[in-house]
């Protein structure tokens, strides 16, 4: 079985996009059209929204309608929460993430980014470059998009203006440095350059948005990354079988391959990569298989298989997305997943709603990871709120942080501190979890 490790979502492969941009740049407006335009709607849709229509003042058809679903979101005209639609052409297949505009729904944007291959960026011609379209900008590259469409919308109301299109250009020109930035002059209502090119603008020579959308050669490297896979059950049917389900987050894994298990270190040679299918000779990210191995070793769920060392720590910078109303307190110790594994954890400082920060993260055990801009999977976590079990946080890790034993002071513990240390003295995550739980109760009694 043959695999091409540098994979490129091609012509016929599965793009996925997310908008991102200020609030009313007509986000939700470009993809109705586009979905529209490309014949990607089932005529009851099309009915159901020239019925909705026609109480508005968009026209005949108001395109958000048909991304805009929740009741909240068609009262006020804006978008809440994440959309996704699926549609296709003759030549690729698209997953369109459909995000707010609102800084109050930030966090859904980042949800809605977190897995896009391609960020379209609106800008609202007439009211150039916002504080909001910078975040979205920043939070989109911090997520390690790198291929972006600069979509220069409502075009239409400054006359197709060059001099205001060349100048938006020239100021979203530092903010995504380093990433491969098409720049389209486009009026979504009207459906300028949105499927095909506009003769309102003959100084534009650069393919439509779909022709972009069609042909964007995007490099999706996993299967050419060190291998990587955590494992999520250990799989023991039978006495005469012990295999470790999972699925490959980076990588290619063959037969005789010897694999190392992190944060423990052991090794063993594959003996079989077992799958619903039948047993194969390799396999590759980001398929979901059970290896076996040569002999019997220490391993459970949450610890990572890899044949090249990743990085492993309790002590590593982050970017932070923070979803809670309640502020992140440094003062509490926090549940953190990343992979299969899950920790209870220490953040250095606090953030508020929506906002995105750098920190450091103190966890209560070792984590097996890789940098966010390396691999995605390996270097991303959530955090959990251990009293709500709401998901409070999202981080993408940057650097490993050194403990330095000369820099301990023997000062009183915090209550943090008390209860990081019950934590680290547990048998397993899911009594820390217990006990951190049962802390918190006592100091809020």
């Amino acid at each position: 079985m043959a695999v091409d490790t540098g994979v490129l979502a091609s012509s016929s492969g599965l793009l996925r996009i997310c908008t991102a941009g200020s609030v009313d740049d007509g986000k939700s407006t470009l993809i109705g059209r586009l979905l529209h335009d490309s014949q990607s709607v089932y005529d009851d849709q099309l009915h159901a929204v020239e019925k909705a229509s026609k109480n508005r003042t968009a026209g005949p058809i108001d395109f958000s309608l048909f991304t805009d679903g929740l009741k909240a979101e068609r009262e006020q005209g804006i978008t809440i929460d994440v959309a996704y639609r699926y549609f296709a052409t003759a030549r690729r297949k698209f997953i369109l993430a459909d995000t707010p505009g609102h800084e109050q729904y930030t966090r859904n944007m980042a949800t809605g980014a977190s897995t896009a291959d391609v960020a379209i960026l609106l800008i609202d011609a007439r009211n150039g470059v916002l504080a909001q379209s910078r975040r979205h900008a920043r939070i989109a590259r911090l997520l390690g998009i790198k291929d972006f469409v600069l979509a220069v919308n409502k075009m239409d109301l400054v006359d197709f203006s060059r001099d205001v299109f060349e100048k938006i250009q020239d100021d979203m020109e530092d903010l995504l440095a380093g990433a491969a930035v098409h720049a389209i002059p486009m009026s979504a209502l009207q459906g300028d350059n949105v499927i095909t090119a506009s003769e309102r603008t003959p100084w534009f020579n650069g393919p439509s948005l779909l022709e972009y959308l069609e042909t964007v050669q995007v490099h999706r490297n996993l299967p050419s990354l060190p291998f990587r896979m955590p494992v999520q059950l250990v799989v023991r049917p039978h006495q005469d079988f012990r295999g470790y389900a999972g699925q490959i987050a980076a990588g290619t894994i063959r037969v005789g391959d010897q694999v190392t298990t992190y944060p423990s270190g052991l090794s063993a040679v594959v003996r079989r990569i077992v799958t619903y299918d039948g047993d194969l000779d390799m396999a590759f990210a980001p398929m979901s298989v059970t290896l076996t191995l040569d002999r019997e070793i220490d391993i459970s769920r949450g610890d990572v298989l890899s044949l090249e060392p990743p990085l492993v720590g309790q002590k590593f910078e982050a970017d932070v997305v923070w979803m809670d109303e309640k502020p992140l307190d440094p003062g509490r110790v926090y549940l953190l997943k990343q992979g299969t594994r899950t920790v209870t954890a220490e953040i250095s400082h606090g953030l508020v709603l929506n906002q995105i920060g750098s920190v450091v993260v103190t966890a209560a055990r070792p984590l097996v990871f890789d940098r966010y801009e390396v691999n995605r999977i390996t270097g991303s976590f959530i955090i959990i709120d251990p009293g709500t079990h709401f998901t409070a946080g999202a981080g993408m890790i940057g650097n490993a942080v050194r403990e330095d034993a000369a820099a301990a002071v023997d000062a009183p513990l915090t209550a943090a501190q008390r209860i990081a240390q019950l934590a680290r003295r547990a048998g397993s995550d899911e009594e820390a979890a217990d006990l951190v739980r049962k802390a918190l109760e006592d100091l809020l009694a």
